[in-house]
């Protein structure tokens, strides 16, 4: 065989690895957006990567996610420090939530801020997944200064986004596709980001918390409004996969889902899934989510008061290959190591007997060194 032919093929096989492995590395500008992953381009995908296993991260100087992208209140010190000591006991991903409103009131500071904080992450051997909205806690989101926690309560300064006005009113939906069109274009081909999670909890009716203050059509609304919110994000053609994380309902098969969920299975390129509960009830969903042959990642689990612990979760999610990224990493303004039911009762005079989220004390030490060496150990295939 002719010896530049041979050499040909080969390019030609290489090429084809890249496209199953990378989709949309060679769009062009102008092209027609890009259909949702294959089965075997998010595997192939997946196989890429080391087994990913962080947290949900907010420093502890920030009561919500507009309290850490504001230029008045970005803290590059304490996410540096903070994510070091995530490095340190073997994590490498960081689930990350944005904020429409940040991003419009001057994009382009807003995008220098994010690539200011995936150069400290990739500092620190970390790959965050982004979250662009999201449908828990305060529906009433403002720019500015935010109010400080409230005593004994749970995430009592967390809002959503977008907004129950916007989300309430359609004529403002240009405002939300700039800004996912703004913020996936912009990083669209960064290696160091390793997912986008495009709706938390579409579905979550903050029942315990905020619910008169959602549009009474909630659901309704983001059912129409998520498959534009995956378009969106698809016409900028990104490196990384799409998703957005199921959680609650039953997962037994697309008919039995609730209707976002099947939205979620339908659109999402690697499958999401939140799960607060015991290690069989994890072990049950992992199992169902199974049948759909992608990628799994957990993006939420670890409330040790309702069972879900490190010691019991994340040996199973190594056996099944499944990415585990618990809520909480440094307790702080969120006051996530209090227990939901602090919303009825506020921990005010006393605290709870155990923590229920987060890792480690703003000193850096670890709430508990066995759940440290845990993760240290099963991170590094010990």
């Amino acid at each position: 065989m002719n010896l530049c032919f041979r050499k040909s093929c080969r390019w030609t096989v290489l090429l084809a690895l890249l496209l199953a492995c990378v989709p949309g590395l060679f769009a062009q500008p102008g092209a027609a957006a890009p259909t949702r992953w294959s089965e075997a381009q998010a595997n192939a995908w997946y196989a890429q990567q080391p087994w990913p296993v962080g947290a949900n991260f907010l420093p502890s100087t920030a009561i919500n996610e507009l309290e850490m992208w504001q230029a008045e209140s970005y803290d590059p010190v304490t996410i540096d420090r903070e994510l070091g000591w995530a490095e340190g006991i073997g994590m490498n991903t960081m689930r990350v939530f944005l904020h429409n409103l940040v991003w419009e009131q001057d994009p382009k500071a807003f995008d220098q801020r994010v690539n200011d904080f995936l150069t400290i992450a990739a500092r620190h051997h970390i790959r965050p997944v982004f979250v662009l909205f999201d449908s828990c806690w305060d529906p009433h989101p403002k720019l500015g200064p935010q109010h400080p926690p409230i005593p004994g309560v749970h995430n009592s300064g967390w809002v959503q986004a977008p907004g129950a006005e916007i989300l309430a009113d359609p004529a403002q939906y240009p405002r939300l596709e700039h800004y996912v069109e703004g913020v996936v274009g912009a990083f669209a081909n960064d290696p160091r980001i390793l997912a986008w999670d495009l709706w938390n909890e579409p579905d979550n009716g903050n029942d315990d918390s905020y619910a008169k203050g959602d549009p009474r059509n909630k659901n309704e609304i983001i059912r129409g409004l998520l498959p534009q919110v995956f378009a969106w994000a698809r016409s900028t053609h990104p490196t990384q996969p799409l998703t957005s994380g199921l959680y609650h309902g039953d997962w037994s098969s697309l008919a039995a889902m609730p209707p976002l969920a099947r939205i979620q299975i339908e659109q999402s390129d690697v499958i999401s899934f939140h799960n607060y509960g015991w290690p069989e009830d994890f072990e049950k969903s992992v199992q169902q989510l199974e049948q759909f042959h992608r990628p799994l990642l957990c993006t939420e689990y670890m409330a040790r008061g309702n069972g879900s612990t490190f010691d019991t979760i994340l040996p199973i999610a190594r056996q099944h290959h499944v990415a585990a990224i618990n809520w909480g990493l440094v307790a702080g303004k969120s006051q996530t190591w209090l227990p939901w039911d602090s919303w009825q009762h506020p921990y005010v005079l006393e605290q709870p007997p155990i923590w229920f989220h987060d890792v480690f004390h703003p000193d850096g030490t670890p709430y508990r060194q066995r759940e440290a060496d845990i993760i240290r150990n099963l991170t590094s295939g010990k």
